[in-house]
């Protein structure tokens, strides 16, 4: 099969994101100018370079509540930092009640049943039950191609690792089986690794 996007696939559900997975997810904590607490996942989320330690999201679509975009991205215009924290699968549920269309002045920490706690490097919530928080100032916010796609790119300033986390000083996944997006609703966690050494290493 071969189709191009801009004439539809024909299919019952859109294919692209099943292709493009698994994907990491971006738990994205913020806080806007009033101090209201925003918590919000995000699967189109990767790093981008580690020195110095870069990442990025994509905030897809709009609210009606918001101008543009949706909170996650209103309050890091209004900001200037957000957090990223890592979703493993215990905390599956509640990464699925953030999910959830709730109004900008709604908690998502609290709709959830989460703990917050105030970052060290910036001016933000994290999430204290993540096994890892990436604290992040932004650098620039991109738009994309198509209405209300933007991407948003921080330096990380700060991170957080669950002691646990750390078995002879490598951070090991597999303590906590962490999430990722596959296509339509459809999910995934790691349980296994492998190392595998490029020629010449």
């Amino acid at each position: 099969m071969f189709y191009q996007p801009k004439d539809g696939h024909g299919l019952p559900h859109n294919p692209f994101k099943a292709i493009v997975s698994p994907r990491p997810i971006a738990w994205v904590s913020t806080r806007d100018a009033e101090g209201q607490r925003n918590l919000a996942p995000y699967s189109f989320f990767n790093a981008l370079a580690d020195n110095p330690p870069q990442v990025m999201f994509a905030s897809t679509g709009a609210k009606p509540d918001q101008a543009e975009g949706k909170d996650s991205l209103a309050n890091i215009r209004a900001t200037g930092v957000f957090c990223i924290n890592i979703v493993e699968e215990a905390l599956r549920d509640a990464m699925n009640v953030s999910s959830g269309a709730l109004g900008k002045d709604e908690d998502e920490f609290t709709a959830a049943g989460l703990e917050a706690a105030e970052c060290e490097t910036i001016d933000c919530p994290r999430l204290v039950a993540a096994p890892a928080s990436l604290e992040c100032r932004l650098t620039q916010i991109v738009p994309l191609l198509g209405e209300n796609n933007f991407m948003a790119i921080g330096e990380v300033t700060g991170i957080h690792m669950r002691d646990s986390c750390l078995v002879d000083g490598i951070f090991d996944v597999t303590t906590f089986r962490p999430l990722s997006r596959l296509g339509y609703k459809d999910y995934a966690v790691v349980d296994n690794t492998f190392t595998l050494a490029r020629p010449g290493d």
